[in-house]
């Protein structure tokens, strides 16, 4: 069981070719990830393994996404993705090709009081 929230981080990614759903959610998951640092994690000596982290991914197409892959992009915690309707698909002017664009919402929570 989780406790209360203590950071919420947006990003967003793209994929420019190819309309990779899951390249953009990645992508988006790294860019939020450089906005944060969970330096409260070392001050309060919590176990980084202890915290629940939380990530919803907006896209056109959340069934194309692979959320394992996702996972992998995240660096500590008990980790579970969700994807969603979101996002954006921009395509060609020839219809051949479309630009995918992600939204992340990374959620860290504390571990549950004992």
């Amino acid at each position: 069981m989780s406790g209360p929230r203590a950071i919420l981080e947006m990003g967003a990614g793209t994929d420019l070719h190819g309309g990779d759903y899951t390249k953009a959610a990645v992508r988006a998951v790294q860019d939020a990830l450089q906005h944060s640092s969970l330096t409260f994690v070392r001050v309060l000596g919590l176990d980084p393994a202890s915290l629940a982290v939380d990530v919803t991914i907006g896209v056109a197409r959340p069934d194309k996404v692979d959320t394992e892959a996702v996972k992998r992009a995240l660096p500590v915690g008990r980790v579970s993705v969700r994807a969603v309707t979101g996002g954006l698909d921009v395509p060609d002017e020839d219809g051949k090709d479309r630009a995918v664009i992600a939204s992340a919402a990374i959620e860290v929570r504390l571990p549950a009081p004992a």
